[in-house]
């Protein structure tokens, strides 16, 4: 029974986002609550509630400060120069943008930390694609399979935990994976190259000498220029069918308003702070490397780095306040969703919904499969980590199934690297905290991103999971 409501509930969630009849963080808060009571355990709510916020408010207070922090790097300038070298390479070509934000976001997922990548990415991508009316979609969902690839590194937390539960090193485990997500890498940069064709013949290519010079007023109309007589844009119809003659677009931009995405590219705006240009650089390259070496706990990081950053930026409080207003908005949106997430993690855990659909699960599989269990592994972990966190998913089911697998011959190492090729899909799931800070700094619903992202990202996975096999890896 606490199987099927698992299911259910899960099911109902995302049918309700994707058609949006409920917001996420309504949805993510009443849904769960409701099957609680249908469970039986409604008296037990709160303490579910409670003990899902306990897990998740470290996470909370992480994205909260990076907020704080990446935002005020933006205000200063710190990402202008990245954004003019990506504006530079990819010359208003929608193709060369999307490839170019599947490049920028596996570069800047080495770190290891989702959140980081994210906001980083969405920093520098964001004001472009508003401008060139592109696809807001198509970058989450190329930034996000991009970060689940390089999720598998030994540091960003999976391979730990399969490590970890399986009782085997870390390098093991990855270094044999290395060709197969490389394929998957490859993948994901190929998918980039065809969405990012498929924009181009939505919009054409715009044709500008200079874009971070382009007009700075809100009323600047970008796309479809031909009528305003500057002569500064220009979009060729036609140039993916190879017939376009290069005419002008007379279609003029109707929502000069929609243009402040474009703000963090104004050289002339008053939070900049040319000659803190060095320091900024500075504390955020040892803000990075002080995670990475895990130095202090990350939400400590980040509170400490976003007080140096304001205190140094803007000395005067009353430009601190200014800056954190104008952050307000994605801080509460974002940690608003992880709260929220609290109530939906909590109630599947604590009523055991997710030992139940996991159980059930394992159960299934036929004993035949028992030699391919490696194999059946890397299909099931597109599924359960995508509707369970990955703690859930390697420290209680990986286990059970490597012990299915033992039995068969099959060894722990071909089940720990099975079980990392879900994680394309794992993190686009609405149990994954960065996934809102994504779709929350992109201004995109996260039942759009799910709709489009699932099953590219779901193709993903069976690319490096055809790859492992192929290689001999898996």
């Amino acid at each position: 029974m606490l199987t099927i409501l698992g299911f259910a509930m899960i099911a109902t969630f995302l049918v309700l986002i994707m058609m949006k009849k409920m917001s996420p963080i309504a949805a993510l808060v009443l849904i769960p609550a409701l099957f609680c009571v249908f469970v039986g355990k409604g008296a037990h709510l709160g303490d579910y509630v409670l003990d899902g916020v306990t897990d998740l408010a470290p996470t909370a207070a992480m994205l909260m400060f990076a907020i704080v922090y990446f935002g005020v790097m933006i205000d200063v300038g710190l990402f202008d120069p990245i954004v003019r070298g990506i504006l530079k390479f990819c010359k208003a070509d929608p193709m060369r943008i999307v490839v170019g934000t599947a490049v920028l976001a596996a570069i800047v997922s080495l770190d290891g930390d989702g959140s980081t990548t994210f906001m980083i990415t969405v920093s520098a991508m964001y004001p472009l694609y508003k401008r060139l009316k592109m696809s807001l979609v198509v970058m989450t969902g190329v930034a996000a399979m991009a970060n689940g690839v390089m999720n598998t590194l030994p540091w960003g937390g999976p391979t730990a935990r399969a490590a970890t539960a399986l009782k085997l090193d870390a390098s093991d485990i990855f270094v044999p994976m290395i060709p197969a997500l490389l394929v998957g890498l490859l993948f994901v940069f190929v998918l980039s190259y065809v969405l990012g064709v498929r924009e181009r013949r939505r919009l054409g290519v715009l044709t500008l000498d200079d874009v971070l010079e382009e007009e700075k007023e809100t009323e600047t109309v970008l796309v479809g220029a031909g009528g305003s007589g500057d002569g500064k844009v220009s979009m060729s119809k036609g140039v993916a069918g190879g017939a376009g003659s290069g005419t002008d677009a007379s279609e003029g931009d109707k929502d000069s308003g929609d243009d402040d995405g474009f703000q963090g590219l104004d050289p002339d705006r008053a939070t900049l702070r040319p000659k803190l240009y060095w320091f900024n650089a500075l504390l955020t390259v040892s803000l990075l490397t002080a995670m990475i070496m895990e130095w202090l706990p990350i939400p400590v990081l980040f509170l400490i780095g976003a007080a140096l950053a304001l205190s140094v930026n803007f000395p005067h409080i009353p430009d601190q306040k200014a800056r954190l207003a104008a952050h307000a908005d994605n801080v509460l949106n974002v940690s608003g969703m992880v709260f929220a997430a609290a109530v939906f993690t909590g109630v599947l855990q604590g009523t055991g919904m997710v030992d139940q659909m996991a159980k059930w699960m394992v159960d299934v599989i036929p004993g035949s499969m028992g030699p391919h269990m490696a194999l059946v592994t890397g299909i099931l972990s597109l599924p359960l980590t995508y509707f369970m966190s990955n703690d859930g998913f390697y420290f209680g089911v990986l286990p059970v199934l490597a012990e299915a697998g033992a039995a068969h011959g099959v060894t722990p190492l071909e089940m720990a690297r099975a079980s990392l090729v879900g994680q394309p899909l794992h993190m686009s799931s609405p149990l994954v905290p960065a996934v809102y800070v994504l779709v929350g700094m992109a201004k995109v619903e996260f039942g759009d991103h799910t709709k489009f992202v699932v099953k590219w990202a779901a193709l993903t996975c069976l690319v490096i999971l055809g790859a492992g096999m192929l290689f001999g890896i898996i």
